[in-house]
């Protein structure tokens, strides 16, 4: 089921932070020497699902309500 949800500010920060870009960097072999920016972001949206009851990949804004509020599907 969809519900809507408030992150704290500190929340918001972090996933702000994961959203940053990386180094475009590679090791021997082409293997990529640090996460990409969609990698860290899904995991920073995972772990904030993990602690508030959401499945982290279903987010969506909620217009007008600021970048704290958003839609997802609760587990």
């Amino acid at each position: 089921m969809r519900k809507e949800f408030e992150m704290t500010q500190e929340d918001l920060d972090i996933i702000l932070n994961a959203c940053k870009p990386t180094p475009a960097m590679w090791g021997s072999g082409g293997v990529p020497l640090f996460a990409t920016q969609q990698e860290n972001a899904n995991e920073a949206w995972k772990a904030l699902g993990k602690k508030m009851g959401f499945d982290g990949m279903t987010c969506n804004p909620v217009p007008g309500k600021g970048q704290r509020f958003f839609t997802a599907e609760s587990t």
